[in-house]
């Protein structure tokens, strides 16, 4: 299946009734175990730069770090759709972002996914008139992480609502496959995914009252499988512990040296 058939089958997936699963993924193994477990989508979110590179945010990601770890992720996919993240300064004008997109392509993303609302139209609609699937990102954006001060809900007075679900409506109509919303107060992201007619796929976006608001989910997989604890985010499940399991592993070889 083609990258354009794979934005499609996701595309029509709104209102099946069936949640799309997405995970980021950063390096071949492990995009490798989530494609053949059947996770439907792979990110390969410039959130690496916190959990892969050790930068305190999303801010200090190249197009060349990107590219790295987009070719990575690709040779190991067979069937997941691969979206690979457009980064901060790469995108500052349609002609910038057709170029980044294509370079993303290249290295192997089906898609690419570019952060914010009624400001990215223009750039949306040169990419995907050139053959590109483009995924939107609307809510919390980590690119803005330093000028918004910090990571914070959003949704929380009428005005930013109005802003954030005009700027859905019009990602959609620039042509966007589907829509990330990161970290937008329940009761706005279910009313975003009821008035949109393109899947949204949630993060942070749920509480104990509403568990489902969107049309899936996409979570961080070191958040998931536990390797990465000095920070997991509130709203975040942890369902292993490789963490541990590899600090037991490199003392129980340690110790078997000794053995020797």
């Amino acid at each position: 299946m083609n990258s354009i058939d794979k934005a499609a089958a996701i595309t029509a997936r709104k209102g099946n009734g069936k949640p799309i699963s997405a995970l980021t993924a950063y390096d071949y193994p492990s995009a490798r175990l989530l494609d053949e477990a059947g996770v439907d989508v792979l990110l390969v979110g410039d959130s690496l730069g916190m959990v892969m590179l050790g930068f305190p945010d999303t801010t200090h990601v190249t197009l060349e770090m990107m590219l790295h770890h987009v070719a990575a992720v690709s040779r190991a996919v067979n069937h997941a759709l691969v979206i690979g993240d457009m980064p901060i300064h790469t995108y500052n004008t349609p002609e910038q972002a057709l170029a980044t997109a294509k370079a993303l392509v290249e290295a192997g993303a089906d898609a690419v996914k570019l952060e914010g609302g009624v400001r990215q139209v223009d750039k949306v609609k040169t990419i995907v008139a050139a053959g590109i699937p483009v995924i939107g990102h609307h809510g919390m954006l980590p690119q803005r992480v330093l000028e918004e001060g910090g990571y914070k809900k959003k949704g929380k007075t009428e005005e930013e609502c109005q802003a954030i679900l005009e700027g859905a409506l019009a990602l959609q109509d620039a042509g966007c496959s589907a829509l990330v919303l990161e970290s937008v107060v329940p009761d706005l992201a279910e009313t975003i995914t009821s008035q949109l007619d393109i899947p949204t796929i949630g993060i942070g976006c749920t509480n104990k009252e509403k568990p489902k608001t969107c049309d899936g989910e996409i979570a961080v997989i070191t958040d998931v499988i536990g390797s990465s604890p000095w920070f997991v985010p509130p709203f975040a499940t942890t369902r292993a512990n490789v963490a541990g399991e590899i600090t037991r592993c490199a003392k129980e070889y340690i110790a078997s040296l000794s053995q020797a």
